[in-house]
């Protein structure tokens, strides 16, 4: 029986980068222009469908949980938010310390995406039904007012509508990013800066690597105080479940060997049930650096200013859309395309070239959030464990 040989999204990616560097300087004006209006058109139907992915994505996500909540739950949301937070200052901190010394604003400016000659053939506009922001309070409205009234039909609606967009994004805007990433990076090498740009992507991307350690080590040693137990040996137990999500580029599909090894780092099974499948969906640490640092190192190449504050809330909205981001490959940067548009400002080639790099390192990233899954966990059953200690002190007193 023969199988279906299918090129993963990252393979995809990256060789549509290269086609792009290697016919952007022989394929003709004419044949560039035609990747340039498909470009055109595909940024018009991403901010389109970027408010109601948004509403699809957020709204199901926060009825859940009011649903569901109990002590537990909030606890493990609580520490995911505040790791992915964390996170997320760490890659500011690290971008505006050490990219201006390898950014040159003058020169990577010039001749971006958006600096070729080239125009495409016509225009074509297709407008949001409603503004981020509007999408974003609307998806909170009817999520929490849900959770509260327990609206049965309501609950069915948006569930449905979720996975209307979640098939928009698998089958039509996931298959298409290379196809776009191809005209972007035909059109980078007909400006001609596509080798200085390349020079610094390389190095942003050694920096954000080293970057994804340093948080997995901070991860661990906080769940080593919390648990009085050796953070490197509970790391080490942890390194199957990295490697697997490098291969799989899912937290979804690692879930079953993050598990296993959260066992073996002596986590209760109840504790684990719960906290790992739950993590795989709310805890983004690692695609939320990612996303920092490139928007960052974007925003330096086209010489927009990094202003302080803008980004803390940026980085406190990113924190709340990838709870809702959809779990397939590259499902994170397209929930973050919302705030990069509405809080940074972002246009349709820092978009995709946000894309761009994103997917280049997204089963790193993938890795860093499956690996602090274990250490959210370890956390948990810390606190699970302190509780039924004083719950049977109480008993044993009366």
């Amino acid at each position: 029986m023969k199988k279906n040989f299918k090129l993963g999204l990252l393979p995809q990616v990256l060789v549509a980068i290269t086609l792009g560097i290697l016919l952007g300087d022989v394929l003709p004006d004419w044949c560039v222009r035609i990747f340039i209006t498909f470009n055109d058109i595909f940024s018009q139907l991403l901010s389109f469908l970027v408010p109601l992915i948004i509403l699809g994505m957020v709204a199901p996500a926060i009825a859940d949980m009011g649903k569901k909540a109990g002590k537990m739950l909030l606890i493990t949301v609580g520490i995911a938010y505040g790791a992915t937070l964390l996170s997320g200052i760490m890659a500011y901190g690290t971008a505006i310390s050490t990219f201006p010394l390898i950014v040159d604003a003058s020169q990577a400016t010039k001749g971006m995406a958006e600096g070729s000659s080239l125009t495409s053939y016509f225009q074509l506009t297709i407008p949001p039904l409603m503004s981020v922001m509007t999408a974003l309070f609307l998806a909170f409205l009817l999520g929490l007012g849900n959770a509260k009234i327990k609206g049965g039909n309501l609950k069915r609606i948006l569930d449905e509508f979720k996975d209307i967009i979640s098939l928009a994004i698998e089958k039509v805007i996931i298959p298409l990013l290379p196809l776009h990433i191809l005209g972007i990076f035909l059109n980078i090498t007909d400006s001609g800066q596509i080798a200085s740009m390349l020079t610094l992507f390389i190095k942003i991307i050694g920096i954000i690597f080293a970057l994804h350690v340093v948080v997995l080590l901070l991860q661990y040693t906080v769940a080593g105080i919390v648990t009085r137990r050796n953070p490197f040996k509970l790391l080490f137990n942890m390194l199957p479940a990295y490697f697997t999500a490098l291969g799989t580029q899912s937290s979804a599909a690692t879930i079953p060997v993050t598990l296993k090894q959260t066992l073996k780092n002596k986590v209760d099974e109840e504790v684990a049930d719960f906290v790992i499948p739950l993590c795989a969906t709310i805890h983004l640490s690692g695609s939320t650096l990612k996303i920092v640092a490139c928007a960052i190192a974007l925003m330096m190449m086209h010489g927009n200013p990094v202003i302080p504050s803008e980004m803390f809330y940026f980085i406190c909205m990113l924190g709340v859309v990838m709870v809702a981001a959809p779990g397939v490959p590259g499902g994170a940067i397209m929930a973050s395309i919302s705030v990069l548009q509405s809080i940074l400002g972002f246009n349709e080639s820092q978009i995709a070239l946000m894309i761009a790099l994103y997917i280049t390192m997204d089963n790193f990233g993938t890795a860093c959030n499956v690996t602090g899954d274990g250490a959210i966990a370890l956390i948990i059953d810390k606190i699970y464990k302190s509780k039924k200690k004083i719950s049977r002190r109480i008993r044993c007193k009366i």
